[in-house]
Parts: structure tokens; sequence; C-alpha cells
């Protein structure tokens, strides 16, 4: 039944030539989050996109990367923010950032399925461009309370050349604060060099993306060598 999800992608694969890396950032929109917390994530993450140090990063190989975005709840909601896209020039990165920027919240009062939201990401990921790595960025403030969880969606979905990294929004109560960073660490992220970064508050978000997107588009991420995991505030 979990495997149904990936049917009925009708995503477009862009034509890639020596794509290096196929890159899906998917952000959390369930009702944990509110308005305010929303257009902070929104804005934080497409003002990151086009930060100096993170353009550098995209472009520090002549092979481009693609980009696909998605916000995602429940189970069933998982809307795109922006299709693939091939960055081959800052215009491209711009108009990432742009779509990101001006897209308006699909949903306000669904709990956190995670699993569901790395399924959809694995069928992206199948309908995508065909690069040398592949990698999902789970950016969340809660833990998975709805559906199957992340561990059930590795065995379910075809994620395992996948790596999967996460950004924690450490703003909800003293529960998810305690459990949220051990919650990623043992149960999301998975694969060569994965990492948990970590946003004190949704106001830290878009400085946590920005080192987060440096990290994962570094040569040593793609090499495959490890990366230091961040195990607690910094």
């Amino acid at each position: 039944m979990m495997r149904g999800l990936i049917a009925g992608l009708s995503l477009a694969a862009a034509p890639a030539e020596a794509c290096r890396l196929a890159l899906v950032l998917a952000i959390d929109v369930s009702s944990s989050v509110d308005a305010t917390e929303d257009a902070l994530q929104r804005q934080g993450l497409a003002a990151a996109m086009i930060a100096p140090e993170v353009q550098a990063a995209f472009f520090a190989s002549p092979d481009p990367v693609a980009l696909y975005v998605f916000e995602w709840s429940g189970r069933y909601n998982q809307v795109a923010l922006s299709d693939w896209r091939m960055i081959e020039t800052p215009g491209d990165l711009d108009a990432v950032a742009a779509a990101v920027s001006s897209s308006i919240r699909s949903h306000n009062d669904f709990p956190t399925a995670m699993g569901y939201a790395l399924g959809h990401a694995a069928g992206v990921l199948e309908a995508g461009p065909s690069c040398l790595f592949q990698t999902i960025d789970m950016a969340g403030d809660g833990i998975n309370n709805e559906g199957f969880g992340p561990i059930d969606a590795y065995n379910a979905f075809p994620l395992g050349d996948v790596t999967v990294n996460g950004l924690v929004v450490n703003a909800a109560d003293f529960e998810g604060e305690v459990n949220l960073i051990p919650f990623y660490m043992n149960e999301v992220i998975r694969g060569p060099g994965a990492f948990v970064e970590v946003a004190n508050s949704f106001a830290d978000y878009e400085t946590a993306m920005r080192r987060k997107l440096v990290r994962e588009l570094g040569v040593i991420g793609l090499s495959g060598w490890p990366a230091v995991t961040n195990r607690s505030p910094s």
C-alpha cells in the first residue's frame, strides 16, 4: 500500500548532462507550524538559496545540481513549490528562490506524516533527472505523528542509494525540544555523510539552511566522505 504513493506522480524528468546531484528540499507545513513561522521558513529558504556562500557551493563544479522543492504535512498533503530545475546559472537559482518566496501555503491543519513525505520524495527522485548522487532534505519542527514513520518508509520505498539529511527546527514545546534531535538522529537521517543541522528557532531558519546547503553541496559531501554531525544546537 505504501508503494502505491509513488503511483500517479507525473513529473517530467528534466534532461541532465553530467548532473552531479539531485536535491529534494522538503519543508514542514504541519499544524504545529503557525502562519508567522511558515513565513519565516518559506522566506528563509528562498533567501538561503541565493546567499553568496550557497551560490558559490552550487557553482563550485561545472556539473550542475538539479533542484526540487515541496511542502508536506499529512498523509496525502505534499505540494510542489518548484518542480525539477537544473541549476546551471544564477538565474536558475533566482527563479527557484522566487517560486518559493511567492508560494502560498497549501494546508495548515494536518499532522506530521514524515514517512509519507519520504515516500513522496522517493517518487519525485524516480521521476526526476539522472544524477550522480541523490539527496533529500527533511526540515521540520516535530516528530512523526501520523501514519508510518521514516524507518518504515526506508523499508518500503527505493531509497537505498539516497542520502537523507535533516534540518531540525528546535522551537516547539519542551517535549519537542527533548525528543526532536534524537528522533532525527536515530530515525530520519541516513546514507554516507548524512547529518542533522539545527535551527534554534524559526528566526534562525535561514542561517541554518545556509549552513546545511553549503555542507551538502560541498565536495566532501559529494565524495561520500563522512561529515561531522550536529548532535546538539550550536
